[in-house]
């Protein structure tokens, strides 16, 4: 997919003012609330009209104000998932997503209805009207009605926002799923750096109705950490847990880790550790009260504002360390060098359990 959007569009004080191209199948916008996100998919769907510009996708002009193109929005082929399911309530399960598919053009339609069905696990709920569905499973549902009008690119609006953090990251793996099964490119937008990690490769980063940085996720959030009240977040995909000297054990491509007896009902799932939550020794302590104590080489270091982080490969495992340039030069923390990591089993956070055959996102 290649999208080339350059467009201006003002609401009284507010003016979006973007230029840019992506390419890739796995594409985040970034940015904080009121950073004109929600602008561009209105531009791009073409719910609204923009000022002067065009926007191109895989060589076709959606709008282009010089030559008059502007394709009205049902003919565009992009599909929208919604903060909010927005589904029809006087229709059960089946009929929602067989609405999107009414949608597509008969030459359009590739997506087959009981395979989309079996993806998002909806076998069971068909039959049900959408208002005795939790909020996952009608999230679930507005995602396979836009991915049943087989569009050229999905446009997912903080579709997660309205979520809890269990439900959120569980969606996340039938999104990742279905998109990556019936091969649909898509715009994740977000304002949660965590979430944008886990859907997305590239990302724009939107500020002030402007692009202010096209980059990697993983470089984005290297350059927040120093920022950022939390450090960097990393990305644990655990498993194989078992229960040892009161704690959970899990294996991890680093080792095993303990975490807190709380866990024990996740046998496997991702998991979040600060950058924070992790003390550096040059040598092996003599006595620790952390019950994780990991012995790492160090990959590389880089600034983030105040802040130095400290790449660190843990056996096949990477963790991401926060220190202040000074600890580093004291303790001789260089690329090479051998350090010890200690964290405390109380530091990791569950996002979620899950299916580690379903769950696809390079984390």
């Amino acid at each position: 997919m290649e999208l080339r959007v350059a467009v201006h569009k003002s609401f009284g004080a507010f003016c979006l003012d973007t230029d840019f191209t992506i390419q890739g199948e796995e594409f985040g916008i970034f940015g904080p609330s009121g950073s004109g996100k929600s602008t561009l998919v209105g531009l791009m769907a073409g719910l609204m009209q923009p000022d002067r510009g065009s926007i191109v996708l895989d060589g076709t002009p959606l709008f282009d104000d010089r030559s008059g193109a502007n394709i009205p929005p049902e003919r565009r082929r992009i599909g929208i998932v919604f903060q909010h399911p927005n589904l029809f309530p006087h229709l059960d399960v089946r009929k929602n997503l067989l609405y999107g598919l009414r949608r597509c053009a008969p030459e359009h339609r590739r997506i087959d209805f009981d395979s989309l069905v079996h993806v998002l696990q909806l076998e069971h709920l068909l039959e049900r009207g959408v208002n005795n569905l939790s909020g996952g499973e009608k999230q679930r549902v507005a995602i396979g009605r836009a991915v049943l009008s087989n569009p050229r690119l999905l446009l997912m609006d903080e579709p997660l926002s309205a979520l809890d953090d269990s439900l959120r990251f569980q969606i996340i793996t039938y999104l990742k799923s279905v998109c990556r099964a019936f091969c649909i490119p898509y715009l994740f937008i977000s304002h949660s750096l965590l979430e944008m990690r886990l859907m997305a490769d590239q990302v724009l980063s939107v500020a002030d109705g402007r692009v202010a940085a096209q980059t990697t996720t993983e470089q984005l959030a290297r350059s927040r950490m120093g920022s950022s009240p939390v450090g960097y977040i990393n990305i644990l995909r655990l498993g194989e847990m078992r229960e040892r000297e009161g704690l959970c054990a899990y294996q991890w491509d680093g080792g095993e880790l303990l975490l807190s007896l709380g866990n024990r009902d996740t046998t496997n799932g991702l998991f979040e550790l600060s950058s924070k939550d992790i003390i550096l020794f040059k040598r092996h302590p003599e006595a620790v009260s952390a019950r994780n104590l990991l012995e790492c080489i160090v990959v590389s270091l880089f600034e983030s504002g105040t802040k130095m982080g400290v790449e660190l490969a843990c056996a096949n495992g990477r963790l991401i360390a926060e220190i202040v340039p000074d600890a580093a030069r004291e303790l001789g923390i260089e690329a090479g060098s051998v350090v010890y990591a200690a964290i405390k089993a109380s530091a990791f956070r569950r996002l979620a359990s899950t299916d580690t055959n379903a769950l696809q996102a390079d984390a």
